[in-house]
């Protein structure tokens, strides 16, 4: 099972699209997104574990923000050292 971690993707130096990718099996693709306010969107694997929350606003996404969501997946919190990134 492969670890979470965040991948964000820059244009000119700004963040302009993240993924938060939760613990996952090898092979697993999203066959359900949720919106989970906030602009995050929460990708489902086929038999419903979630595996990843996309971020569409990078830049205005918070520690608290992003724990919402992940509360609401049933998730352990993030550190503001994990998403660290996000601030750059």
């Amino acid at each position: 099972m492969k670890a979470r971690y965040l991948e964000i993707t820059f244009r000119k130096g700004k963040p302009i699209a993240a993924y938060f990718y939760l613990p996952r099996m090898e092979g697993d693709r999203s066959a359900r997104t949720t919106s989970l306010g906030d602009g995050l969107l929460a990708d489902f694997s086929a038999d419903g574990r979630p595996i990843g929350i996309e971020i569409t606003s990078p830049s205005s996404t918070t520690v608290e923000t992003l724990n919402r969501a992940l509360a609401a997946l049933n998730q352990s919190p993030v550190s503001g050292a994990e998403i660290a990134p996000l601030a750059a």
